[in-house]
């Protein structure tokens, strides 16, 4: 199923739980990251939303079952990209999480996203995530 532009704007717009992010600088997450995740990408951004994904019981079950968080970030404005996917000043959404054990670092199988400032955490259809593109 589709997603709507209202159910869009909502997503991206509306106000949703604070969630903390990093209130340092940026090269001191990325050190604290380079520690956590040596040799793994990172994606540095802010004005992000951790999006926990709605989702039928056993659709959750089976992303758990294989190590996969239901949930995604959308951020509005990417700082750095360590391997120049992204330009600073796109917006970027992850795939599915694998690890969100520190709350400013959000773990994908092929990248660890920084968390600048605070953000936000809102729920969402996976449809609804999804129909972003660049």
């Amino acid at each position: 199923m589709a997603a709507t532009l209202e159910e869009v704007t909502e997503f991206l717009y509306a106000a949703g739980e604070a969630a903390p992010g990093w209130q340092g600088t940026p090269d001191q997450l990325i050190n604290l990251a380079e520690q956590t995740f040596p040799r793994k990408p990172f994606c540095l951004v802010r004005q992000w939303i951790i999006a926990e994904l709605q989702l039928k019981y056993d659709e959750q079950q089976k992303l758990t079952s294989m190590g996969i968080l239901p949930a995604v970030v959308y951020a509005h404005e990417v700082v750095r990209d360590s391997r120049h996917r992204f330009q600073p000043g796109q917006w970027v959404r992850t795939n599915f999480g694998i690890s969100h054990e520190h709350p400013c670092m959000f773990e994908t199988k092929s990248t660890v996203y920084l968390l600048l400032g605070d953000g936000l955490r809102k729920q969402a259809a996976l449809s609804t995530v999804f129909s972003f593109r660049a």
